[in-house]
């Protein structure tokens, strides 16, 4: 594998940010490790996002996502979007617009990777769950796949006590509109209603969530509400809190599941 840490300019935040890059590496001497060759087109990629306290790097020191990956011949791409909840930000930057348009634009010119959406997927932890299912429900025709872990996935019916004043105000306004673009489960409505009508079919989705996690309810909910939609989504919930055994084991049973073509 390749490891590469990128330091590049965002013309949609104006300043310069960074994303930390895993490249499939066929190798024939490297002790422990093989690695699998990109194949022709480019391999498929992970877009995989980080919680709030967090930053690009933190997959890779929490877990093993590296050698997890390793025989998949997957690139996985992990950009820094501070405290934002992947959204333009009513008092800050725009991180909606930089994560959903000009990040995959990054990504394609610096690198050879698919852009094809059956190679494309996207997950992500907590605050990073809900930027993974909001994304793929907003930009349904791009993922093949999409995966919540511990997601917030009910902040707009969460009660503003349970943010931190200075994301509350800077990120959303000071509230949460229900039905707004902080709602996955009206988005997840909208996308299904649209692709009933003739739009673009929907990602498959995952879900999971420990059961001694404060947010099980919102993962829950959704998973219920996809059901009665008749959308397909896969849930996993089992023991377990907040926590990083949770993820670490968790990020396998997501690569397991993603739909990868053989190469």
């Amino acid at each position: 594998m390749a490891l590469l840490n990128t330091h590049f300019f965002s013309d949609a935040l104006g300043m310069s940010t960074s994303m930390t890059v895993i490249l499939p590496q066929r190798t024939t001497r490297q002790i422990g490790m093989t690695g699998v060759d990109a194949g022709d087109g480019g391999p498929p990629v992970l877009y995989l996002l980080h919680g709030l306290s967090d930053d690009d790097t933190v997959w890779l020191r929490r877990t093993s996502i590296e050698r997890y990956v390793a025989d998949l011949g997957l690139a996985v791409v992990m950009p820094r979007v501070e405290r934002s909840f992947s959204l333009d930000e009513a008092h800050g930057l725009p991180y909606g617009e930089f994560l959903t348009d000009e990040l995959p634009e990054v990504v394609s010119s610096f690198f050879r990777v698919s852009d094809r959406r059956e190679d494309t997927f996207v997950a992500g932890l907590s605050m990073g769950g809900f930027g993974a299912l909001r994304w793929a429900l907003t930009q349904p025709d791009r993922f093949a796949a999409a995966a919540s872990l511990s997601g917030a996935l009910d902040l707009s019916t969460r009660g503003t006590a349970d943010f931190a004043p200075d994301v509350l105000d800077r990120v959303f306004g000071g509230e949460i509109v229900p039905g707004g673009d902080a709602d996955v489960v009206a988005l997840l409505e909208r996308s299904a209603r649209a692709a009933q009508e003739g739009g673009s079919e929907l990602p498959d989705l995952y879900v999971a969530c420990g059961t001694d996690d404060d947010l099980l309810a919102g993962s829950k909910a959704f998973a219920d509400r996809a059901a009665a939609l008749e959308v397909p989504v896969t849930t996993q919930f089992g023991p377990g809190g907040h926590t990083w055994d949770v993820w670490d084991a968790g990020i396998q049973d997501v690569l397991a599941w993603l739909p990868l073509r053989p190469r």
